[in-house]
Parts: structure tokens; sequence; C-alpha cells
């Protein structure tokens, strides 16, 4: 519930939001496969990209399971989780990390503000909302 007053907030980052973080390439190979992307968040980065015959480098491997395991943490989309694991965080930095630090982490990976205070007060309070989901 308090994700959703905080996502009205002007100017927050639609953390929410999902867009698709694989490529078109990347989808057919895994869905030849049979290997759904939810699947990721259990994986071995090495083991994954030998399972592609390593079509898929392990570096990308390790990214798309850390996006899938950001994914995870209620009210985060994969939008967000995207830009998070290409700045290199996994999910316990995120649930762990200050917020101005991993949106820091955001914008110098982009080069420009895409992460404001408003984002940052989003994901400080998703943050004590894990925390009290934890508990």
């Amino acid at each position: 519930m308090m994700s959703t007053t905080v996502q009205a907030l002007p100017g927050v980052f639609p953390l929410h939001a999902d867009k698709t973080f694989i490529s078109e390439s990347e989808w057919v190979i895994f869905k030849l496969l049979c290997r759904p992307i939810e699947s990721f968040a259990d994986d071995d980065a090495e083991a994954l990209s030998q399972a592609t015959g390593n079509q898929v480098s392990v570096e990308r491997c390790d990214e798309l399971i850390r996006i899938v395991q950001i994914h995870r943490l209620s009210g985060l989309g994969s939008w967000i989780s995207r830009l998070l694991a290409q700045a290199g965080a996994d999910e316990k930095q995120v649930r762990v990390d200050s917020a101005e630090s991993l949106m820091q982490r955001v914008n110098d990976k982009a080069g420009y503000c895409i992460c404001n205070e408003a984002t940052v007060h989003a994901l400080t309070n998703l943050q004590l909302q894990w925390k009290g989901e934890a508990a």
C-alpha cells in the first residue's frame, strides 16, 4: 500500500514499471531451451551461459540473473531492476544499501540524472516495507 502512495509523488521514476530487458535473440535462445526468464533467479551464470552453447556470455547471464532477482522484490518493476543490475547492484544490495547510493549508481552509469530525490524517497519507503515483510 505504501508504495502506491510513494509512486504518486511528482518526478519519481516509475519503480513499478516493466519493460523488456532481454533482446529478441536472447529470448529465442531461452525459449528454445524451454527456460522461462523467471527461472533464472536460482541459476549460476556460468551454467546458464553453457546451456546456451555460450551464445549468451557469462557476464550477460550474470546480469540477467541479477535483474530477475531484483525484480522479485515487491514494488520493483523490470525497468528499474535492469538499471540497478547494469549499475552492478544485486538483490541484497538493493535491500540493504542506502537508496541514495543505489540511485546515484544508476545515475552515474547512465551519465545523467534518471533518479531524483523523489525516487530516492520512494525506494527508501520500499526498503522499509521489505524489512517489515522480512520480520
